[in-house]
């Protein structure tokens, strides 16, 4: 414990040293971190990735969505004791979204930077809290009001709760499968002379409440 804090406070001395070098010139250290009561942690299975491998040109509609298969997650949400928490889907690629608030987007193409790729949604299936079915509910305002949906919407707050109950309830373990549905846009609406990567990418944050 001394050896680390000794390394700690010479740190601190060669950077508060450096203005007294150099007057006009500075730096600035920012130390940051949330204090909780508690702690979850959740994973995804197959590292988060959904990976629908090479998808033939030829084999897109031309003026309407192209499904793919629809690909399944393994969500796991372990707390070190009961804890009310929500997950809320957030769109890196919001600005490819072909339905804005309903679809999380696909990315562009980076051959044509103009045109969006598709859309991605995200829905809980068989969703277990401390080993009993649960209600998915969500809450497009935050959590003022919730409603049973078990699609997870963009920026929407999805909560977990005992079959009757529209106000989401703390757990230590929910499981879950995520199944998460891609489609294409129309191929008439997309340059597709070379390949062209998918890129959907969506982070489930977990909030505490």
């Amino acid at each position: 414990m001394k050896h680390t804090s000794s390394r700690l406070l010479a740190m601190f001395y060669l950077l508060s040293a450096g203005p007294m070098a150099l007057a006009a010139s500075s730096t600035e250290l920012n130390v940051t971190g949330l204090i909780t009561p508690s702690a979850c942690t959740p994973t995804l299975s197959a590292d988060g990735i959904v990976d629908h491998g090479m998808v033939p040109a030829r084999s897109l509609n031309q003026y309407e969505f192209s499904a793919l298969p629809p690909q399944t997650l393994d969500l796991n949400v372990n707390c070190n004791e009961l804890v009310l928490y929500v997950l809320v889907g957030m769109d890196n690629r919001a600005n490819s979204s072909l339905g804005p608030g309903f679809y999380y987007g696909l990315g562009n193409n980076i051959h044509a930077p103009a045109e969006r790729l598709g859309t991605v949604s995200v829905a809980f299936r068989e969703v277990m809290g401390d080993g009993k079915r649960v209600l998915v509910l969500a809450s497009s305002n935050q959590g003022l009001t919730w409603f049973p949906e078990i699609n997870a919407y963009p920026n929407n707050y999805m909560g977990f709760a005992q079959p009757g109950t529209l106000v989401p309830e703390p757990h230590r373990l929910l499981t879950a499968t995520l199944q998460v549905n891609t489609s294409i846009n129309a191929a008439a609406y997309l340059t597709l002379k070379q390949e062209v990567p998918l890129d959907g990418s969506i982070v489930l944050d977990l909030r505490y409440l």
